[in-house]
C-alpha cells in the first residue's frame, strides 16, 4: 500500500512536471489584447507633426497590452555605415533614419517581425544596425540573427496581462539572406528564418501535353521514372490541374524546425504570435497560397496564439480556428517610400542613370511596373488596409475589431503613405471588401460605425 502511494505521488510530481515543462497551453488575463498590423515600409519618423487622424491610430496602437507590425525596412545612417546595397535585393533598396526606433516606440509598437525578403538589403550589416537601434530602443524583435538558431528562436516580450512569444518566418525571401546553423567546419551563416517552398505550376491535362513534347524535343533530354501527371521543363515544374495556377510543397525541416520553435516559445510564455512573411502567388493575388491555410492551423494546433500573415501589400481573408485568429494578410500599415539612396543595381534594373534620373524617379518607375502582372504598387488598393484588434477571454478570442485605415494614395509622392483613419465611405468599402474575402473562411463580420467587428463566445473551459 505504502509503495502504491509513494508510485502514485511519483506519478503526481512528474504530471504536475509535464505540465510545468511540456505544456503549450494560453495563459493570459481577460481583456488581454493584441493590435497586429502589416508591413512597416517607413523612411523617417510619423509622430512630428502628425495629423488627428493618425494620432487616433497611435491611440489604438498604444492602449493594446502588444502591438504588432512586421519591419520591412533596415535602420541605419548611412553617413557612418559600413556595409553596402547588396547585388541579391529584395526589390529594391529598404532604408530609415535611425529616428524611426524612438518613433516606433512612441507609435506603441513593442514587438516586430523580422524575417522578410528585405531584411539584407543592405547585408549582415544593415541587419546588424537594425537589431542594434531595435534593441537600444526596447523593441522586441525575431526572425533574423546570426544563424538559423538564433533566426527561428522566439523572442519574449513582459506584459501586464502575460508573457508574449513572437516566432517569425518568411516564405518569400532572397536566396542568400536565409541563415542556416555550423556544420563541421563550416561556420553558420546569418540571416533570416526562411521557409522554403517547392513551386508547381499547374495547367490543364492538355497543355501537359504540349509541355512534354517541348521537353522531349530539347537535346539532353533523359527520361528518368516519368510521372504521367508533372512536367519538369528548364527547372519550373507543372502538374495537371482542373485550371491553371500555383500550387507549393512545404519544405518539411523547415516546418519541423518552425513547429518546434512555437512548442519552445509557448513553453515559456502564456501567448504566442507566429508571422509568416510571403508574397505567394503574387502580389496580385486577394486570395492566400493553396499551403497557407492547413500551415496556419498546424502552427496554432502547436501553441500559436494569432497567425499574422503580411507581405501581399494588399488585405486577404481572416479565418478564426480554435478561438484563435488568422490573418491571411493585413496588407500595409505605413508605405512612406521614400527610399534614399538606393543602389546602382537598381537603378539599371528600371533603365535609369545615377547621372541624370533620382531615386524618386527610380522608386516611382518599380511601384509602376509591380510585381508578376500590370497592377503596379501605385495602385489603390495598395494603400488601404486596417488594424485588427483582438480582445482574448477565458484565454480565447473574444472579439476582433477592425478599424480601417488609408494611406493617402492620391497624395503627392512626399506626402503619401502615413495611415489615417478612412473616411466612413471609404471605411465601408474596405470592409465590405474584407468581408467578402472573409467569406470562404465562414467569418462573419458586421459593420458598426465603420469598424468591422467579429464577435465570438469563449467556450466556458479555459
Amino acid at each position: 500500500m505504502e509503495n502504491d502511494l509513494h508510485r502514485d505521488s511519483h506519478d503526481a510530481r512528474q504530471n504536475r512536471r509535464y505540465d510545468l515543462v511540456g505544456s503549450v497551453a494560453t495563459n493570459v488575463a481577460d481583456g488581454f489584447t493584441l493590435v497586429a498590423v502589416g508591413d512597416l515600409i517607413v523612411t523617417r519618423p510619423q509622430t512630428v507633426g502628425c495629423d488627428s487622424r493618425f494620432g487616433a491610430i497611435v491611440s489604438i496602437l498604444r492602449d493594446a497590452d502588444v502591438t504588432f507590425g512586421n519591419m520591412e525596412t533596415t535602420i541605419f545612417d548611412i553617413r557612418s555605415f559600413k556595409g553596402s546595397p547588396q547585388a541579391e535585393y529584395g526589390g529594391a533598396y529598404h532604408i530609415s533614419l535611425p529616428e524611426l526606433g524612438p518613433d516606433l516606440k512612441i507609435m506603441g509598437f513593442n514587438i516586430v517581425s523580422r524575417a522578410n525578403n528585405h531584411a539584407l538589403d543592405w547585408g549582415v550589416e544593415g541587419m546588424r544596425e537594425t537589431s542594434r537601434v531595435l534593441d537600444q530602443n526596447g523593441i522586441v524583435h525575431a526572425g533574423a540573427g546570426e544563424n538559423l538558431a538564433q533566426a527561428g528562436a522566439a523572442r519574449f516580450l513582459e506584459t501586464a496581462r502575460g508573457r508574449v512569444a513572437l516566432v517569425s518566418f518568411a516564405s518569400t525571401f532572397t536566396p542568400l539572406s536565409r541563415a542556416c546553423d555550423p556544420a563541421g567546419e563550416a561556420p553558420a551563416r546569418a540571416g533570416v528564418n526562411a521557409l522554403r517552398l517547392a513551386t508547381n505550376v499547374v495547367v490543364p491535362p492538355q497543355m501537359l501535353g504540349s509541355l512534354k513534347r517541348i521537353r522531349d524535343a530539347l537535346p539532353g533530354f533523359r527520361l528518368v521514372n516519368e510521372n504521367p501527371n508533372r512536367v519538369v521543363l528548364a527547372g519550373t515544374t507543372y502538374k495537371a490541374g482542373d485550371k491553371a495556377g500555383y500550387s507549393y510543397e512545404v519544405d518539411t525541416g523547415d516546418i519541423a524546425d518552425i513547429l518546434r520553435n512555437i512548442r519552445r516559445g509557448k513553453q515559456f510564455a502564456d501567448f504566442c504570435i507566429v508571422t509568416n512573411h510571403g508574397h505567394e502567388p503574387g502580389n496580385w493575388s486577394q486570395e492566400p497560397p493553396d499551403y497557407e491555410q492547413s500551415l496556419a492551423h498546424r502552427l496554432i494546433d502547436a501553441g500559436a496564439d494569432a497567425y499574422v500573415g503580411h507581405g501581399p501589400h494588399q488585405l486577404r481573408g481572416i479565418e478564426i480556428y480554435n478561438g484563435r485568429p488568422i490573418f491571411y494578410s493585413v496588407g500595409n500599415f505605413i508605405m512612406d517610400d521614400l527610399r534614399t539612396p538606393i543602389g546602382a543595381d537598381m537603378f539599371a534594373a528600371y533603365g535609369k542613370d545615377p547621372r541624370i534620373d533620382t531615386d524618386a524617379e527610380v522608386t516611382l518607375a518599380e511601384m509602376a511596373r509591380g510585381y508578376e502582372t500590370d497592377l503596379g504598387l501605385s495602385d489603390p488598393v495598395f494603400y488601404e488596409s486596417v488594424v485588427t484588434v483582438s480582445r482574448f477571454e477565458q484565454n480565447q478570442l473574444s472579439e476582433l475589431r477592425l478599424y480601417p485605415i488609408e494611406l493617402g494614395c492620391s497624395k503627392r509622392f512626399a506626402n503619401r503613405g502615413t495611415p489615417r483613419l478612412a473616411s466612413p465611405p471609404q471605411a465601408r468599402a474596405i470592409l465590405e471588401r474584407l468581408q467578402e474575402l472573409s467569406k470562404p473562411y465562414f467569418t462573419v463580420i458586421t459593420i458598426e460605425n465603420d469598424v468591422g467587428v467579429v464577435r465570438l463566445r469563449p467556450s466556458s473551459t479555459p
